[in-house]
């Protein structure tokens, strides 16, 4: 059977570091590139004796998020042990929740920029949302490096504020998983809870797929995929994985619940282990930490509810004229969105800067590997290097001089940039004359642009612009020229 013939269910289980100055247990200090187990304590370490104290920030960021994706948060959380042996957990248990997480139910929205730039030329599919089961709260293991004959451990990560977020199996192809992942790590960006970047391992997700022909109401049995480590690898690895699974349930061959690994130079998954189930893990209330009261925590953040993607681009197109591809660029990135709005704050020509933040100053940034908070001209030089390519100051091409100018030295103001390249506002009186000297010199070709053929007005152009050492606007040469030649 082809794989249309199957209904492919798929669910995500997203864990999330959250930015916070020390971990979820003890004071010790969170970041990256430390020297190795140089950031540990006998708490993190797991030593005998040592008592956990809850991080109250990584809880209420953990709330913040429930609130941000709709999620509702029982009375009382609790604590539990979840009981398994792996050389990164130094207790041989994790202290996570189980019966009583932090946020229960609530959806994540798949925001139509989300997707994959294929899917979205092909057209977005219609606007829906993902449901969620829970958000809890736990802590995370300790960062393994394996060798062919030996592996190494950094409890460095051990103990760092880890959210898991759990979908529903309410995922229905790689599309959809790769677009949830993105709305995800931007709604979680745009409240500051994680820079919810997978390459530093901020951001990782375990994905479960199964297949069932059409007509059965039972799900397949579920195949766990692991070594995810960016958007665009869940993507590939999904679309491997339904097709394997078809191809075997067309043999007759039985999918068994398991975990799968993905290697993405090979772009195949391997088998690991068959999958145990959760009672396989012994749960039960950790007698070390006290119950949380949430109404109080939840009153606090409440408040703290950002702008999210979708309030931001209706606001960007109403209050900035935008279109909503425009918009829809801009809110995909917070710092991106940041950058135009503080150019555009206060000035009539919001679409005109979105333009060229879009379509000149991304293009430089990745062109050097840089964000736009790193972006050494400031947003309020756009603003006003927009101003001179209205005033006619500059071209737009000019402009694109000016603005490499500007990223050299960028305590010059636009106008200074442009006068120091020779780009200065042309007086009337020293185009008129050249205008005339082109006119005079081309009878023939003014006869034809008189008599209808317009496409030669760019030819004179350029001839002006040839005259004036490429040093005037070419829009004020073309108006210039019009109204002479009486068009």
């Amino acid at each position: 059977m082809a794989i249309s013939d199957y209904i492919v269910t798929i669910g995500l289980e997203v864990h999330c570091q959250i930015k916070t100055n020390s971990k979820m247990f003890c004071a010790c200090e969170t970041g990256f590139g430390f020297e190795p187990n140089t950031k540990v304590c006998p708490t993190c370490l797991g030593l005998p004796g040592a008592l956990p104290v809850l991080n109250q920030f990584a809880i209420e960021r953990t709330l913040l998020t429930g609130l941000m994706l709709g999620c509702g948060s029982p009375e009382i959380s609790r604590w539990d042990r979840k009981n398994y042996f792996y050389p990164d957990m130094p207790k041989d248990y994790q202290l996570s929740q189980m019966d009583l997480p932090l946020c229960l139910d609530g959806e994540v929205p798949l925001y139509p920029w989300s997707y994959p730039n294929d899917v979205i030329k092909a057209g977005v599919p219609p606007f829906r949302t993902v449901k969620l089961t829970r958000i809890h709260l736990e802590e995370d293991v300790a960062k393994s490096t394996h060798y062919a004959n030996h592996s190494l451990i950094d409890f460095n990560r051990a103990g760092t504020p880890l959210m898991e977020i759990v979908s529903e199996p309410d995922i229905d192809n790689p599309e959809e998983a790769y677009a949830y992942l993105k709305s995800l790590q931007q709604i979680l960006n745009y409240g500051s809870i994680s820079d919810a970047d997978m390459e530093k391992g901020q951001m990782r997700c375990d994905v479960n797929v199964s297949l069932r022909p059409h007509g059965q109401k039972e799900l397949g049995a579920k195949v766990e995929l692991k070594n995810l480590n960016s958007i665009s690898a869940v993507r590939r690895a999904l679309h491997f994985e339904i097709e394997r699974q078809a191809e075997e349930l067309d043999l007759g061959i039985a999918q068994i619940q398991s975990t799968r690994r993905w290697d993405d130079d090979l772009g195949e998954t391997t088998i690991m282990r068959t999958k145990e189930d959760a009672h396989d893990y012994r749960y039960f209330a950790c007698p070390d930490l006290v119950p949380i009261h949430t109404a109080p925590l939840l009153d606090k953040v409440r408040p703290e509810i950002p702008e999210l993607p979708n309030q931001k681009q209706e606001r960007f197109i109403k209050e900035f004229s935008l279109n909503e591809y425009d918009a829809n660029v801009l809110v995909s990135d917070l710092e991106l969105a940041h950058y135009f709005e503080t150019a555009a704050q206060g000035s009539p020509n919001g679409k005109k800067i979105a333009n060229w933040v879009i379509n000149n100053v991304t293009s430089v940034l990745n062109e050097k590997g840089i964000t736009p908070n790193e972006c050494p001209v400031k947003p309020q030089t756009i603003s006003a290097l927009i101003d001179i390519i209205e005033d006619g100051t500059v071209s737009n091409n000019q402009a694109k001089d000016v603005f490499n100018k500007l990223w050299d030295e960028p305590t010059l103001s636009p106008a200074e940039a442009a006068k120091a390249l020779g780009f200065e506002k042309a007086d009337s009186s020293f185009l008129d004359a050249i205008i005339e000297e082109i006119i005079a010199a081309n009878p023939a070709k003014i006869e034809e642009i008189q008599g209808g053929n317009h496409k030669l007005l760019n030819w004179c152009t350029g001839q002006v612009m040839k005259a004036a050492k490429g040093k005037a606007n070419p829009k004020i040469i073309t108006e210039a020229l019009t109204k002479r030649l009486g068009l």
